[in-house]
């Protein structure tokens, strides 16, 4: 079985996001369960959300407490929330971002994939510059990490999920896939090579 975490603002889609990535992963053949998780239910608040998948029937019916693995759409997050509590040692975090935190040390033992999807949005226009709509642009970039759901199951998805904009969402979700950088594990200060995506075919 494998967890994700989602963590985002409210406004920006991450509850969409991992439903429609949960469309995807089921339409490749896997059993799987999303549900968010609010606190305060207005704009800009955060927001969180969970997608669980397994090759076979899912019983467990819990919240996700130790992910395998954390997707935060609002780099800003970092400094409000803890994105690493519960994560399973050596799990990847895909943060929206242009390129890695100055500070490295809250992500000791975790592996770091960044994509600048903020920017990758407002260029499809998909927001405004104070919240852009980062959603689709992040499923693009999920799927390159974990080479898992494939690409056009995303895009697929997101036709079939996104009311609005749809051209526009599914050209920011492959311009993520290919921007997407996978800088691999923290190590005290340093990085060490990534070892590329932890599955293709099948989850265990």
């Amino acid at each position: 079985m494998k967890e994700f975490r989602f963590h985002g603002r409210g406004g920006q889609g991450t509850v969409l996001a991992s439903i429609a990535l949960a469309k995807a992963f089921f339409q490749a053949g896997y059993w799987v369960q999303t549900f968010p998780v609010f606190g305060s239910e207005r704009r800009g608040a955060p927001v969180e959300a969970y997608l669980r998948l397994e090759t076979t029937k899912i019983y467990l019916r819990s919240n996700i407490y130790e992910p395998d693995h954390v997707i935060v759409q609002d780099a800003r997050l970092i400094n409000l929330v803890d994105v690493t509590k519960g994560l399973k040692s050596g799990g990847w975090i895909l943060l929206n971002a242009p390129g890695l935190p100055a500070d490295l040390a809250p992500f000791q033992g975790f592996k770091l994939a960044c994509v600048d999807a903020a920017h990758i949005a407002l260029e499809h226009g998909l927001g405004a510059k104070n919240q852009p709509i980062t959603n689709t642009a992040m499923m693009g970039a999920f799927a390159r990490l974990f080479s898992n759901p494939p690409l056009e199951a995303v895009v697929e998805a997101i036709e079939s999920e996104m009311p609005i904009k749809i051209s526009e969402n599914v050209a920011a979700a492959r311009a993520a896939y290919e921007a997407v950088v996978l800088h691999g594990q923290v190590n005290g200060s340093e990085l060490l090579p990534s070892a590329g995506p932890i599955f293709r075919k099948a989850v265990s």
